[in-house]
């Protein structure tokens, strides 16, 4: 087509078709008008659009997620009040009374169910300063055999009161009979008035 024959073919072509490539030209001008002014930007909103309810989307989960942990903080913090109240009125002795009643029974009988001498016991309250609860601290002596001993913790460990096994002390008893002498401190608590 370089040579001076193709220059006119395509000269004569263009001269004789001249109406149709301007026509053509025009179509392809205006198309490109049309997409540059038109078809582009309104593709760039609906993208902006999609990009900013893909955002208000991710913002919307964020939001339930943090919605349903604070639901669930007030939800687990209610039902922890709710059961410490029924802890302090159903399972805590009201006043001392209460708590030794509670306590120096259920004891000698769990010793003499467990067959250990009951030797001794001494109970003595003690308020923390700015607490509601007093705690009874109970020192008792037992004594008896290894497995009578075992079972006897175990008796109080499962036992519905509550009692608390602060510290335990093993020794011998005296003679050869196989005895020990198992000293105990116990605890358990009331609601009294707060220490000022």
């Amino acid at each position: 087509m370089d040579s001076p024959h193709g220059r006119r073919l395509i000269s004569r072509i263009a001269a004789e078709h001249r109406r149709s490539l301007i026509a053509l030209g025009l179509t392809c001008a205006v198309g490109v008008l049309t997409y540059g002014f038109g078809v582009y930007p309104l593709a760039q909103r609906v993208a902006n659009i999609e990009q900013r309810d893909r955002a208000a989307e991710q913002a919307l989960a964020a939001a339930q997620a943090e919605l349903a942990q604070v639901s669930g903080t007030l939800t687990g913090k209610a039902r922890a009040s709710s059961e410490l109240a029924t802890f302090y009125k159903d399972v805590l002795p009201q006043d001392l009374p209460g708590a030794r009643r509670l306590t120096y029974l259920r004891l000698a009988q769990l010793a003499r169910a467990t067959n250990l001498d009951y030797e001794r016991s001494s109970y003595s309250p003690s308020v923390e300063a700015n607490s509601t609860l007093t705690r009874l601290g109970i020192r008792m002596v037992l004594s008896g055999t290894y497995a009578n001993m075992r079972a006897f913790i175990y008796e109080l460990e499962t036992a519905p009161e509550f009692v608390v096994i602060d510290n335990i002390q093993l020794s011998e008893g005296g003679g050869n009979t196989g005895s020990l002498v198992v000293s105990l401190e116990l605890s358990t608590y009331y609601r009294g008035t707060p220490a000022s």
